[in-house]
């Protein structure tokens, strides 16, 4: 998330310095499309909009090419650091990008703005989702959609309610679970460009077009230590996953043995109580029947745990072990859930 962040403030940054310093938007294509609909209408009506025409497309397919790119670099939609995507790569070229921008901004404003443009659509396509929710870092308008309908499928959860948590089932508490986690990504996203618009402002008025620099000075610092440390980092994300799924198999053979004897408990005393002549002792220990309060909150936990172990095994697969490795991981998966299923 700090990643993602780090990056939505790069842009917000980039966006304000290029159209201070350039003379257009460069981290989004909504504005460059609507201006090309706008230039050849123009053109039907005698007015020779060609140049305006030419560089609203030239954002646009610039654009287009940095995302391109990614794709030919990254071939998942979900952060998987450590991994065999070319995140580092990708960075420097994003960084390498900006550094040719300011370069070329004394000759040619318009190819420092599609060279800008590039590295936005770079950027904007490494990452697209996370936690389920769909992150794009050079641009809000879907981010601020997202936690608008997020923010109202839960207060309408609430609402149904009554205001109270506890009155939801297990589902419903799944789904605001889930709600929140975009919620965590999305809010500082929009948060973090902000930010980088207010410091674009700032820089940009002390140091033109150079304030690219900073950003670009960031994206290559990250995307070289990422390539020299990579190995480092795919071993210690590995161990972590599978420290996290054999700690997370435990929690779910734990829970379910205490939600085993909860329901045992619950037969039993349903038993007891059609017995209409029982003895006081038996009675007694009927009516002291199991909280299912209790019971339905236990489920919640397993369901929340079982949905982290799919995740981490997810991510482990995503990582490709060795065949040594991948058996070592597949003995200790089936040890726990054999345990599990007993």
């Amino acid at each position: 998330m700090v990643f993602g962040w780090s990056l939505s403030l790069c842009a917000g940054l980039v966006n304000v310095v290029a159209y201070q310093a350039l003379g257009t938007y460069v981290s989004h294509v909504t504005g460059s499309t609507t201006a090309i609909g706008l230039r050849i209408e123009g053109f039907h009506k005698g007015r020779h909009d060609f140049e305006p025409l030419g560089d609203a497309t030239a954002i646009v397919c610039s654009f287009l090419f940095g995302a391109f790119l990614c794709g030919l670099l990254i071939d998942k939609n979900q952060v998987h650091l450590g991994g065999k995507s070319f995140y580092g790569l990708a960075l420097v070229g994003n960084g390498l990008l900006l550094v040719l921008a300011v370069l070329f901004a004394p000759r040619s404003q318009k190819a420092s703005a599609s060279l800008t443009a590039v590295a936005c659509g770079l950027q904007n396509a490494m990452c697209t989702s996370h936690f389920g929710a769909v992150v794009r870092t050079t641009h809000v308008t879907g981010t601020i959609t997202d936690v608008g309908s997020t923010l109202g499928r839960m207060s309408m959860s609430f609402l149904r309610n009554g205001c109270r948590r506890s009155r939801m089932n297990v589902l419903e508490r799944a789904e605001v679970g889930v709600d929140a986690r975009k919620l965590l990504v999305l809010g500082p996203m929009w948060l973090s460009f902000l930010l980088g618009t207010v410091l674009g402002a700032y820089t940009s008025a002390q140091m033109k077009v150079y304030a690219l620099l900073l950003p670009a000075g960031f994206t290559i610092s990250v995307g070289l230590s990422y390539m020299l440390f990579r190995q480092k980092f795919k071993q210690f994300f590995k161990n972590h996953l599978q420290d996290s799924l054999k700690r997370d198999l435990r929690e779910v053979d734990r829970k379910l043995s205490r939600s085993q004897r909860y329901l045992g408990e619950l037969r039993n005393a349903n038993h007891s109580s059609r017995n209409l002549e029982a003895s006081p002792k038996v009675l007694e220990d009927a009516s002291a029947a199991p909280d299912l309060d209790a019971l339905d909150v236990e489920f919640e936990h397993i369901l929340d745990t079982i949905q982290q172990v799919d995740a981490d095994l997810g991510d482990l697969r995503s990582t490709h072990p060795s065949p040594s490795r991948r058996a070592e991981v597949s003995a200790a998966s089936d040890s726990n859930t054999t345990s599990v299923s007993v």
